[in-house]
């Protein structure tokens, strides 16, 4: 305990930030646990080429005897890779880490990725951060790597580009109801910027049906239409698709939209982007994980989320 306490201290604790020479080997560990690891895999993969400053964080490594073990993106989330056997390698990397934490500061919205490293980490950094705003440590992380077992909804496709301001409402408030706050910043912010971004790389994915008939859509302050099941694919990387803001409208929930829905995307994703589809869900969710088994997702890990 009182080596642990002073690994801590000392602020670096074996672990040192990586720079871009070391992408290659960071993508090895990553490449270990695809799946874990694609929220950071992303982020490697688009500073290949470019620079770790462009992707957007900083990249730290734990090394034994001249190997990489464990890389740590931190950028706006802090996502630990760990992908070893060993408890005392698994203690020693999150460590090391911890302590470059400390230095740092506290910058990112969250710590997320499988479930042993972010809760070790978050544990060695709770009494020297802020407290969190939520932690929730029990995530089924879920794959399917064949065609799903539902029937796919025929209506379920990428979002367009000039149908942005129909798709962002819908997201806000799958955000909103998700996380509790809004994200929405103006024109131009980050979140609308990322929306996007997401609608551009044909990485977004909705069913838009006609409104509700009202007397006066004046006064109604309708859209002609609305967004009554939305998806992304908020990561693509080292061969997986990860699924993410999986949404449906409120007075249409109870259609069974969910499992049309995401066999639809699951079917375009495996189709046109990668092999292996993924996704993670709170483990309280009962009827989203019901939908997602349905279609064919199996449960492979445990993801946790940190929120600040």
């Amino acid at each position: 305990m009182v080596q642990r306490r002073a690994a801590l201290l000392d602020g670096r604790a074996g672990g040192r930030v990586l720079g871009d020479v070391d992408l290659e080997s960071a993508l090895a560990v990553c490449a270990r646990d695809a799946v874990g690891s694609v929220l950071a895999t992303a982020r490697l993969e688009q500073a290949v080429g470019r620079t770790l400053r462009a992707a957007g964080g900083t990249l730290w490594g734990y090394e034994e005897d001249g190997e990489l073990l464990a890389i740590c993106f931190a950028g706006a989330n802090m996502v630990p890779v760990v992908p070893v056997e060993d408890p005392r390698v698994l203690s020693r990397a999150l460590d090391a880490f911890a302590g470059l934490a400390r230095v740092q500061g506290r910058r990112c919205s969250s710590i997320v990725g499988p479930a042993d490293a972010v809760l070790g980490l978050w544990g060695r950094l709770r009494y020297f951060w802020p407290a969190a705003r939520e932690v929730r440590d029990d995530q089924p992380s879920m794959v399917i790597e064949h065609a799903p077992l539902v029937t796919a909804d025929p209506r379920v496709r990428r979002s367009r580009p000039e149908e942005f301001d129909v798709v962002l409402p819908a997201c806000v408030r799958m955000f909103t109801e998700e996380v509790g706050y809004s994200p929405v910043s103006g024109p131009g912010g980050p979140y609308e910027t990322r929306v996007h971004g997401l609608i551009a790389q044909g990485r977004s994915f909705v069913r838009i049906d006609p409104s509700a008939p009202v007397s006066d859509r004046r006064l109604a302050r309708r859209p002609a239409a609305d967004v009554v099941f939305k998806a992304e694919l908020g990561a693509v990387a080292g061969g997986v698709a990860q699924v993410q803001g999986v949404w449906v409208a409120p007075d249409r929930r109870g259609e069974r939209l969910s499992e049309a829905g995401m066999a639809a995307v699951v079917q375009i994703a495996r189709g046109e982007v990668a092999p292996l589809v993924s996704l993670y869900v709170n483990s309280y969710n009962e009827r989203a994980l019901a939908a997602y088994r349905a279609v064919g997702f199996r449960q492979v890990g445990t993801y946790a989320t940190v929120l600040f």
